[in-house]
């Protein structure tokens, strides 16, 4: 009851916070709207707003009001004005926030298939990542969860993932034995991490340098900008190419709303939205690019002669038990397969 209770209140402040925000009137649907009593949307985001991925969101926002010719307005709520990831997606499940983005995994909650999109060695390569991602399957995946509250209408890299540590070098997953290793508040995170043999350890991001430096943990995974966004390479100086996952960021929309919009505009701002993950391709790659030229000056080494194939077959299993646990996993990971013609190694 007192969750319930909770959870009642944090709507009340979010409805209040977005009416507070809101023009004095607006369209209900995009048929009935005009520039002069246009259709806003409220989006969600919790990255800071000089984040590449932030700078792709407002392109979209800007692009949108161009392409609807002021007819449909999408107003930014960034740096978890809003609230956490999980807060704002149960917000949207209700229709009060519009759209979101978020770390693709935590729509599992929802739609359990994108629990897979948080699995291991998932894709091969950057070049399939993309291949995948961009391909009509994977549209169409996207647009296949309305029934669970949302619809995707476009993803965004967040890089690969790899180990990083104070200054022993990960090669193995015998490397990683018996190591404190943080992990995002993930399940799929946590099983994996485990599965190689270390000890994932959950806990917020800001608290990851600090421990870090005290040696509270071993290390952490995470991508290249890490650090130097976050001046991680300071107090890590290895970092290991496991690139064992790539999970996507996803923009997400609410049913409620997706209903509110007549079909050619579904589909400008689904056009909108994939102009720019175009853009977010284009920056992720120069910020990646940057980031790794000035870590390397912090002093940090990239270690490559990484075992991949070690990594892989360790954490297969925890693959293998998604898949069979989760039928929607097992659907996901064949279109993942399908699109980028070939079979799981």
């Amino acid at each position: 009851m007192r969750n319930r209770l909770i959870s009642g209140i944090v709507a009340l402040v979010l409805v209040a916070a977005l009416a507070a925000c809101a023009p004095a009137s607006g369209a209900r649907t995009s048929a009935e709207a005009t520039p002069e009593n246009p259709l806003v949307l409220s989006l969600a985001n919790n990255l800071s707003d000089d984040h590449v991925t932030s700078k792709a969101l407002a392109s979209f926002s800007d692009d949108v009001k161009r392409r609807s010719g002021g007819r449909i307005v999408v107003k930014i709520y960034g740096n978890g004005q809003l609230g956490a990831e999980p807060a704002v997606l149960g917000q949207l499940h209700e229709g009060i926030v519009d759209m979101t983005r978020v770390s693709a995994p935590g729509l599992a909650t929802y739609a359990p298939g994108y629990h897979a999109f948080g699995l291991p060695y998932v894709f091969n390569s950057e070049q399939e990542f993309y291949e995948v991602m961009d391909s009509p399957q994977m549209a169409e995946y996207f647009r296949s969860t309305a029934d669970a509250g949302f619809v995707g209408l476009t993803y965004y890299s967040s890089g690969a993932r790899s180990f990083y540590t104070g200054n022993k070098p990960v090669r193995t997953p015998e490397d990683l034995r018996g190591q404190k290793i943080r992990v995002q508040d993930m399940r799929t995170q946590t099983d994996f991490v485990s599965a190689l043999g270390a000890a994932p350890v959950v806990m917020a991001f800001s608290d990851t340098y600090t421990s870090l430096q005290t040696g509270l943990i071993d290390g952490a995974e995470s991508n290249e900008t890490v650090l130097t966004d976050s001046a991680h390479g300071e107090v890590s100086h290895a970092f290991s190419m496991t690139e064992h996952t790539r999970i996507p960021d996803m923009l997400v929309i609410s049913t409620q709303t997706w209903e509110r919009l007549a079909p050619a505009d579904e589909e400008l701002l689904a056009e909108a939205a994939r102009a720019s993950t175009e853009r977010q391709k284009a920056d992720w790659a120069k910020n990646t690019q940057q980031a790794v030229a000035d870590a390397k000056a912090m002093g940090v080494e990239f270690i490559t002669d990484v075992d991949t194939e070690a990594f892989r077959n360790a954490t297969r299993p925890v693959v293998d038990e998604y898949s069979k646990q989760y039928p929607e996993v097992a659907e996901l990971l064949s279109v993942i397969n399908s699109a980028g013609k070939r079979g799981m190694p």
